[in-house]
């Protein structure tokens, strides 16, 4: 049988019947090959019906799951896109798939350290491992899009009674995020070129699978569902809320603004106020007083997740908003994430309460780090404060300045 079905029905049947062939052991070659015969190519939103009425027939999820690698590898190249609706720059699925580029940037650097191990001098292994510590430092990253999916996405899909789908990919996500976790496990220790081998293969590389099939999942089924699903409201309000767990190796630089959605402008008078134990700001204030303090303030919560930054026009080390809701040693160089963690830990402990760093000659200035640990009033530990300032015109001053003299 070589012509090619286009009945929705009988096509979704045949899908049904191919992913079961995998449950029951059938080779995914096979498999494969029968697909592009029969099929040829599979709409996206069939894929999502077939695998909702399989977990509604009692195939349980564990083992959707469990195939569910094999099911991505069998549909890749298969599965028709076509009539995905298109969004503009700065909508939540744009930026799910600009971060999809930037991972995918940092998956091709990996591979390219890959290639270069068995050439590697025994006096270059030190830096070739530290290279990949960065690398899945940054790869580590994905857990804020995945954050971002179940926390926002899923929620409108389960409304809509679409179930079984999201159940399978936060089971991925949590596959993906073990993995991770191995990756930095294995890449803690000296390593020796055999060692290293070993490791690209076995933990390494089962981690980059994870996010490249992730990526094909999001991009040729979930997504095109989900614009076909969602209202713009919908996405509005998980717009609205991104912020809250940050992007991934992304900032946006257009700010989306829906058409049929009235914006919300927020009006701040005097009753808005945000009212402390000294006196109160209204929002307007403070983002001005952030943005104009003469020190750069990175703050990072009790959870060790960086959840605030000033964004002066001459800060000293570059910050944008994909910072936010990372883990704070994820922020550092390697090298030196073990500074870090000491800091966190005496702070934790109340061992001590304030950590100083300066740089002579950064970029040509002279740059001075205070880390002070933020306490409550009951002496609770509330996280860290991170204030970094460029001292090099204050190191110039002599004497006394008493009159009025306004600076350039």
């Amino acid at each position: 049988m070589s012509e090619l079905i286009n009945n929705s029905e009988k096509r979704k049947e045949l899908l049904k019947h191919l992913i079961l062939q995998l449950h029951n052991g059938e080779a995914p070659e096979q498999v494969k090959s029968r697909l592009i015969n029969l099929l040829h190519s599979v709409p996206y939103n069939e894929v999502v019906e077939v695998e909702q009425e399989l977990i509604a027939e009692g195939l349980p999820e564990e083992d959707i799951l469990r195939l569910c690698d094999i099911h991505t590898a069998v549909l890749d190249g298969s599965i028709d896109t076509s009539t995905a609706k298109g969004v503009p720059d700065g909508h939540p699925v744009d930026t799910f798939i600009k971060e999809n580029r930037e991972l995918e940037k940092r998956i091709d650097l990996t591979y390219e350290m890959f290639d270069v191990l068995k050439n590697l001098k025994d006096s270059d292994i030190a830096d070739y491992t530290m290279g990949l510590r960065s690398l899945f430092n940054q790869l580590s990253d994905v857990d804020k899009h995945y954050l971002r999916k179940e926390y926002l996405l899923f929620p409108f899909l389960e409304k809509a009674g679409i179930t079984g789908p999201p159940k399978v990919m936060w089971g991925k996500h949590d596959e993906t995020r073990e993995l991770l976790k191995a990756a930095h496990e294995a890449l803690k220790s000296e390593l020796t070129r055999e060692e290293l081998e070993t490791v690209c293969s076995l933990v390494l590389q089962p981690a980059i699978d994870a996010i490249e099939g992730m990526i094909m999942k999001e991009e040729q089924i979930l997504l095109p569902m989900c614009l076909d699903t969602l209202t713009e409201e919908n996405w509005y309000q998980i717009h609205k809320e991104t912020t809250i767990y940050g992007f991934c190796l992304y900032d946006p630089s257009v700010e989306w603004k829906p058409e049929l959605v009235k914006q919300e402008e927020a009006i701040f008078m005097p009753g808005n106020a945000i009212k402390l134990s000294s006196g109160s700001f209204d929002i307007k204030e403070l983002e001005a007083l952030f943005v104009t303090l003469p020190v750069d303030i990175t703050f990072v919560d009790k959870d060790d997740k960086v959840k605030f930054f000033s964004h002066s026009p001459n800060r000293v080390f570059e910050r944008n908003r994909s910072i936010i809701g990372r883990d704070v040693r994820m922020c550092h160089p390697p090298h030196s994430v073990h500074i870090v963690e000491q800091i966190i830990d005496d702070f934790k402990t109340g061992k001590e309460n304030k950590a100083a760093f300066w740089i002579s000659n950064f970029k040509g200035r002279f740059v001075h780090i205070d880390y002070t640990a933020l306490r409550g009033q009951d002496g609770e530990y509330l996280g860290v404060i991170e204030i970094t300032q460029d001292i090099t015109d204050l190191r110039k001053l002599e004497g006394d300045q008493r009159l009025l003299s306004y600076s350039k």
